[in-house]
């Protein structure tokens, strides 16, 4: 696995140094080989390979040269390809930083595809459009997804007590970590992560509210009085021991291999419903998956969204080989066998079916995960603004900052709208 050098903060500076100055990009690759990156595990890695190997063999010519990195390496390791114009021709991109990158020119728009290269029809309107930007389509659509709790069954009854599952409320699963906490005989295990940094969880917890991380204009769609009690109800949580403490939530770099789960320090974990294979990889107790908590007669917290989307890059010298190759990766029966729902469930029905026989017990409750999750179920929110990304670390931040005791939730609650804003006003 490629590592990248570069600091977090020389990453946030290039990727805020592209608003305001178009990108002009260059590639490197033939007209009959292709660069393609993704983030993930190696697992993922070994997946990927044998579909673009599928992809070869029925490509006479064509060649696809990979580079994979975990979470946060990955995005430094683009951002500083985006700088010196050397973009990928296929890159693995996220929803919150689609627009980032949609806007200064790094991607290309792909609608004039549609139906040519691009046979997506079957995904359905909602999933098509989730990969737009303004109107124009820049990615393709990998897999529904959502979030989800990953949950050690096993590790909540050692401890006495009913794991959460769906419909169970903020209130009541703030009962049940206080009741692990009183049951549980192993030392240094908790019920769950700290959230209170964890921007999947705070996300769901304000759609509950009707709030959101941003409105539709880019803007906080929250308050200070909101982050305040985010932050108050961990911090409870905190005290009685439920969740694990400041110096083991830290150690979560955003990757499975650090997840609290992974490390033997949790019960469960707050996660994306097409990672479940890979933390079961790693465990040999069963995993199950369920809802995070939901706030009783509160509006849906879960959205289906794109797991993640394959974009073009605006200077490729092969853009229709590279929607091609996005096209195979999405509607192949052979490439979609291989790659099952690492990457999340297949939008098409029709590739769903194909891929069916061959799931395993895991793979199954990802399906009925999702299946089940639909009265949880809210709109897709709006495209997160460009500096989503560096927000989510900023929260992150503060979690940490008020686990140690240097703020207290009323500091970081204001700290977070503060610095938040200064940042979506770059």
């Amino acid at each position: 696995m490629t590592t990248s050098n570069l600091t977090r903060r020389h990453f946030l500076g290039l990727a805020a140094g592209l608003a305001g100055a178009l990108y002009s990009p260059v590639s490197l690759a033939a007209d009959n080989r292709l660069r393609f990156m993704w983030w993930g595990s190696r697992e993922r890695a070994e997946l990927t390979r044998n579909a673009l190997a599928a992809f070869t063999a029925a490509n006479p010519g064509a060649a696809v040269d990979t580079e994979y990195l975990d979470w946060l390496d990955y995005w430094q390791r683009f951002v500083s390809l985006v700088a010196i114009r050397q973009t990928p021709d296929l890159i693995q991109m996220d929803y919150r930083y689609l627009k980032l990158y949609a806007n200064n020119g790094v991607l290309l728009p792909l609608d004039r595809y549609l139906g040519n290269r691009l046979d997506i029809d079957s995904f359905g309107q909602h999933n098509i459009d989730s990969c737009r930007v303004d109107g124009k389509l820049y990615g393709v659509n990998l897999g529904i997804n959502s979030t989800a709790a990953v949950v050690d069954r096993e590790g909540w009854a050692a401890a006495g007590v009913e794991p959460p599952s769906f419909g169970t409320d903020w209130e009541a699963f703030r009962d049940k970590c206080e009741a692990f906490a009183k049951g549980n005989r192993q030392p240094n295990y908790y019920a769950t992560p700290d959230a209170g940094g964890i921007t999947i969880a705070f996300e769901n917890w304000l759609r509950q509210r009707g709030k959101g991380l941003y409105d539709s204009e880019g803007q906080l769609g929250f308050e200070t009085a909101d982050a305040v009690e985010w932050f108050r109800y961990w911090a409870d949580i905190r005290a009685f021991g439920g969740c694990v403490p400041a110096d083991i939530q830290v150690l979560d770099k955003h990757s499975i291999e650090t997840s609290v789960l992974i490390l033997g320090f949790a019960a469960m974990d707050f996660a994306h419903s097409n990672m479940l294979l890979n933390y079961q990889q790693r465990i040999a107790r069963p995993l199950d998956i369920t809802a995070f908590p939901a706030d009783a007669g509160g509006l849906p917290g879960h959205y289906y969204k794109p797991s993640q989307m394959l974009s073009v890059g605006a200077g490729s010298t092969a853009p229709d080989l590279a929607v091609e190759l996005a096209n195979f990766l999405v509607m192949s029966p052979e490439a979609v066998r291989i790659l099952g729902v690492d990457r999340g469930i297949p939008a098409s029905p029709a590739m769903r079916e194909v891929l069916s026989p061959q799931l395993n017990e895991v793979d199954r409750k990802t399906i009925d995960y999702i299946d089940k999750l639909a009265p949880w179920i809210g709109p897709l929110p709006p495209t997160p603004p460009l500096g989503a990304g560096e927000v989510t670390i900023t929260l992150q931040g503060i979690g940490h900052e008020i686990a140690f005791g240097h703020l207290t939730p009323k500091q970081g609650g204001e700290k977070l709208i503060r610095d938040a804003a200064a940042i979506l006003s770059k």
